[in-house]
């Protein structure tokens, strides 16, 4: 199983922005999907952004335009940059990839609070 360490979150003033990164156990070229998503108190987790083996990006309604996915292959991350933060942003994050060979691995999460 792929162990993912996520990092970047934190508590920040509406407006601001965050970059989380998620560092995978394995060579992300071995990974054929890679996203984001969060999940708020009380609400369904839901995704944020994605990104394939050959980068093509999908990206939530509520996120587009404040959001960018990308990843590293030389450093085996995946990054979130997201710009222009509102409190109902405020959630827990999670990295999700699936491998090539099957299977799937989430993250611990990490927590991001948007203050108004």
């Amino acid at each position: 199983q792929v162990q993912l360490v996520e990092s970047g979150g934190g508590l920040v003033q509406a407006g601001g922005s965050l970059r989380l990164s998620c560092a995978a156990s394995v060579s992300v070229s071995s990974i054929s999907f890679m996203a984001w998503l969060r999940q708020a108190p009380g609400k369904q987790r839901e995704l944020v952004a994605s990104i394939t083996s050959s980068g093509r990006t999908n990206y939530a309604d509520s996120m587009k335009g404040r959001v960018t996915i990308s990843r590293d292959n030389a450093k085996n991350t995946v990054y979130l940059e997201m710009n222009s933060l509102k409190p109902e942003d405020t959630a827990i994050y999670y990295c999700y990839v699936v491998p090539v060979y099957g299977g799937q691995s989430w993250g611990q999460g990490t927590q991001v609070t948007v203050s108004s």
